[in-house]
């Protein structure tokens, strides 16, 4: 592949013109299209029309819920002029050479990065068969293709009016070199990016005819489920007895892999049978003392020790303890959270002499494939991987431990095998949203702004827990949220201070913001409770270098009536942050009843997201992230006791009942930019917004996720 520079502001503008990075994804030896099949056109590896001029769309981000199997039809349909109706879309196999993320380098998707890395790329790819397509009709008509325009799935020259169909120009097409650098369309002759369209994916979701992980059927298959150990990681087998898991009917083998013993069986019931009669001694290992009353108390204990700088700005230690104004200071704590996806981990694995297939929901297809490859002993390119639809990912399904269940298990058996888990294996062995404890200091000056701030945050890294962080580095991940705070604050400190554990950590969606956006915008708020001011007002002066944040937090509030009176016994609060490449503000409606049950009426929230391809797919992400953060906030927790997470479905770790749910009304921002994320930035201000309100409503500042109905309870 060969790489260009493009400004993706000006991409957005539809010129070419030196700026940011940009893989062209599309490039091929000889410049010459990806295939030569006859009655084929594929000029790169996005997209194929047929002579019947059907289009094929290939979208390489797996869909789990977030649109994109829409959204990216929509902007190369729209590149390459041709009606959503004659366009079907298949799922990229995993490839990273042809399919990784142009911004990352790898096949993996996590981070709201579907349409913000990719936009530029598809756009050119449908712009450049396009080209390639009036070049083939002006040379079969014998025009200058200046004269050569396209409509929908046809070209037309202009002049004379006649017309030839895609499907009519396929084999001459082909033939042609593919341009690098298309002149892409003015967004006022966009048909799709930016309007309103329902989501592709729907019908086959409704009837039935969509597949996910769980719904894969393979001749021959078998079920397996894997007994776990009791703590959360590091135990072993000692020992096991299979000889009563063999006496159930069905079951056919029991085997010892990676992360404990596997029953495999010709139907679920069995595998689970079996696993219920098995007799196992465990080398419990290092976590089996850890308990969260012990990893609160040391992380209160290290609060007191510094710890590397992630920020400094000015001396905040030195403005701390100048004389004059107020001097502010809390301690915040959040636990540890599972993703608790809809569709439980899953994969089916075949593992023959000519490679390993794989069928599974996940969020890194091509870390599946080197997975896959390295545990049979074959090159990648032996692995093929069908990626299936994904009953949610939040983070969670780009981990590998499944997949090396399903291979590792298919390998031993020598037939192809599901690997299924139960909701109990998904709270009790995941990769867990870190826990922290933070204490955050501030002084404020006789205007009541903030002359200093400083946060220390203890607790463990997830790119240092994965061996991904070098040491004495400061991990991204625990500070995202709170080393951008985007407030004029003259004397800065953020600090981090690692304290690891040894529990298993993932990405949470929106991972540290949803964390340390509670933190910071509740202080915040707490800031400007002691300066007699506004909450909003308060935030609104403080944002001067922050136009976007400003905007936002404006239209937030303007939009939800901010300071009109509520019905007697609710409440606003507010919040702002970015994250994942988009600003986020959020005004929440809050009531608190007697026995302390905290319920949320309605949610206003402003997005401002770049350039929003499908505006009804955004606020949809608004919502489905309001629902996800709220849940987290009035009923998330993961506690450990002797290394075992004590809870195990969903009677102890709750979801949000429908009649829980507020309305989420969403504006969006149209402010020209570059295209941000959208799974991810409509979660971290939903948490302070809701203890925001609380405060105003009870005068009871929460500084303790979950929040608990007992300790809002009126006397």
């Amino acid at each position: 592949m060969k790489t260009v520079t493009l400004s993706r502001r000006t991409l957005l503008k539809g010129t070419a013109a030196v700026g940011a990075g940009l893989v062209i994804g599309f490039q091929v030896s000889g410049r010459r299209a990806l295939t030569q099949e006859p009655g084929v056109f594929a000029p790169n590896q996005w997209l194929r029309i047929d002579r019947d001029g059907q289009v094929t769309i290939i979208n390489s981000v797996p869909e789990m819920g977030q649109g994109t199997s829409t959204s990216m039809p929509m902007i190369v349909a729209d590149e390459l002029d041709v009606d959503l109706s004659r366009v079907k879309v298949e799922q990229a196999p995993a490839n990273p050479k042809l399919y990784a993320n142009p911004v990352t380098g790898s096949q993996s998707y996590g981070g709201s990065r579907g349409i913000r890395d990719h936009l530029p790329t598809w756009r050119k790819a449908g712009a450049a068969a396009r080209e390639m397509l009036r070049k083939a009709a002006a040379d079969e008509w014998g025009v200058p293709v200046d004269e050569v325009d396209t409509e929908p799935g046809t070209v037309i020259h202009r002049p004379s009016g006649r017309k030839l169909l895609y499907g009519q120009l396929v084999d001459r097409a082909q033939k042609l070199p593919v341009p690098q650098n298309p002149t892409l369309k003015t967004p006022d002759r966009f048909r799709y990016i930016g309007k309103e369209f329902a989501r592709m994916d729907l019908p086959a979701k409704t009837d039935g005819q969509a597949i996910y992980g769980y719904d894969v059927r393979v001749p021959g298959m078998l079920i397996a489920s894997i007994e776990r150990p009791p703590v959360v990681a590091g135990a072993k087998v000692k020992s096991f007895d299979a000889s009563a898991a063999k006496q159930v009917k069905g079951v056919k083998e029991v085997v010892q892999v990676s992360n404990g013993v596997a029953v495999v069986a010709t139907s679920t019931w069995a595998a689970f049978k079996g696993r219920k009669a098995l007799k196992i001694e465990w080398d419990e290992g290092p976590l089996a003392t850890v308990s969260s009353t012990q990893i609160s108390q040391e992380y209160a204990t290290l609060v007191t020790q510094p710890g590397l700088p992630a920020k400094k700005v000015g001396d905040a230690e030195q403005a701390l303890g100048a004389g004059g104004g107020k001097v502010l200071e809390a301690v915040y704590e959040v636990p540890f959270l599972e993703h608790a996806c809809m569709e439980p981990m899953n994969c089916t694995a075949q593992v023959t002499g000519g490679g390993v297939t794989v069928w599974v929901p996940t969020q890194n297809p091509g870390g599946t494939q080197a997975t896959a490859a390295r545990l049979a002993g074959v090159p990648p390119e032996q692995v093929t991987v069908h990626t299936t639809l994904l009953g949610g990912g939040f983070g969670r399904r780009g981990e590998q431990d499944f997949v090396i269940d399903a291979v590792e298990t298919a390998k031993a058996v020598g037939a192809p095998v599901k690997i299924v888990w139960t909701r109990e294996d998904d709270l009790q062995h995941s990769f867990y949203r870190p826990a922290t404890y933070n204490h955050v200091r501030t002084r404020l000056d006789a205007q009541g702004r903030p002359a200093a701030w400083a946060h220390r945050i203890v607790g463990p890294g997830i790119l240092s827990w994965k061996g991904r962080l070098k040491p004495g580095a400061v991990d991204a991940t625990a500070v995202a949220g709170a080393a951008d705070l985007p407030y004029d604050i003259p004397n800065l400190l953020v600090e981090w201070k690692e304290k690891d554990f040894g529990v298993p950590l993932g990405f949470w969606r929106s991972v540290g913001s949803s964390q340390n956006c509670f933190v910071t915008e509740s202080f915040i708020d707490e800031m400007a409770h002691a300066a007699g001011k506004d909450p909003f007002e308060y935030r609104r002066a403080l944002l001067g270098k922050a136009a976007r944040h400003k905007t936002v937090l404006e239209v937030a509030a303007q939009r939800a009536n901010w300071g009109a009176p509520l019905p007697a016994g609710r409440a606003r609060g507010i919040a702002v942050a970015f994250s994942y490449g988009s600003y986020a503000a959020h005004v929440a409606e809050v009531s608190v009843a007697p026995d302390g049950q905290v319920r949320v009426h309605r949610f206003v929230c402003a997005i401002d997201c770049g350039i929003a391809v499908n505006p009804d797919q955004v606020r949809a992400q608004m919502e489905g992230g309001a629902i996800y953060a709220l849940t987290a906030a009035l009923h998330g927790q993961i506690t450990l006791d002797r290394g075992r997470v004590q809870q195990s479905n969903f009677h102890d770790y709750p979801m949000l009942r429908i009649g829980e749910a507020p309305v989420v009304e969403t504006h969006i921002v149209d402010s020209g930019e570059a295209p941000g994320g959208l799974g991810e930035p409509g979660v971290p201000t939903i948490a302070p917004a809701v203890t925001n309100a609380i405060f105003a409503l009870t005068g009871k500042r929460i500084r303790r996720l979950p929040i608990r109905a007992d300790e809002l309870k009126r006397a």
